[in-house]
């Protein structure tokens, strides 16, 4: 996509959403880790309705180690793949008490190496809790990109590369945002509701309804 274009999708959907914010609930660094690593696999509604019981017993790295790997499991049966993040959550929790002073690392190359913390998820964590555009790549954005013609690739590095590369400064910071929300609720995975779409005239997707 021309650069012309891609500041007309981003001041499209800018005009439509100004402030875009995330699903997932959280109240501090931690909890929005934490969400975000139960997050993988799994919607954020059904994130959401697990995490208030556990926040409320276990906001910080000290609470949950104290929580407990059994307990934090039995809090969060309800999401898919509860037994590996259940351990991700304590070992992670316990991490950040002995290397980090309990506090969430603000930057990615460090969060990436605490278990269940991949590069999504850790850009996901420097935008919504520091404030750091960054461009985590789901799969809503990894559609969006390829469908519309924003970025092409195969794999979300390549994505996030180019989108880094084609997306202007002004724009980054709400970018991530602003393309989830289109592919979870316009650009769908099964039917993109194209007769909705406000960047109907910028897509490149070739099989876009009227």
């Amino acid at each position: 996509m021309k650069k012309e274009k891609v500041i007309e999708f981003f001041k499209t959907l800018q005009a439509i959403e100004p402030e875009p914010k995330g699903e997932l609930n959280y109240t501090n660094p931690f909890t929005l880790l934490v969400a975000v690593v139960l997050s993988a696999q799994a919607t954020d509604v059904g994130v959401n309705k697990a995490t208030p019981a556990l926040f409320a017993v276990a906001d910080t790295p000290e609470k949950m180690v104290k929580l407990g790997e059994d307990k934090i499991r039995g809090l969060i049966k309800t999401i898919g793949l509860f037994n590996a993040k259940a351990k991700n959550i304590f070992k992670l929790s316990q991490l950040l008490i002995d290397d980090h002073n309990s506090q969430v690392p603000q930057d990615r190359d460090t969060l990436i190496t605490l278990p269940g913390v991949g590069r999504k998820t850790a850009n996901v964590v420097l935008s919504m809790a520091f404030g750091i555009p960054t461009i985590a790549v789901d799969t809503h954005i990894f559609r969006v990109s390829n469908r519309t013609g924003l970025a092409k690739g195969t794999t979300p590095d390549q994505i996030e590369e180019k989108l880094e590369k084609n997306i202007p400064d002004e724009f980054k910071f709400h970018a991530h945002h602003w393309m989830i929300l289109h592919g979870r609720y316009i650009c769908k995975a099964r039917k993109p509701d194209c007769s909705n779409c406000p960047v109907y005239d910028l897509c490149a997707f070739k099989d876009k309804s009227a």
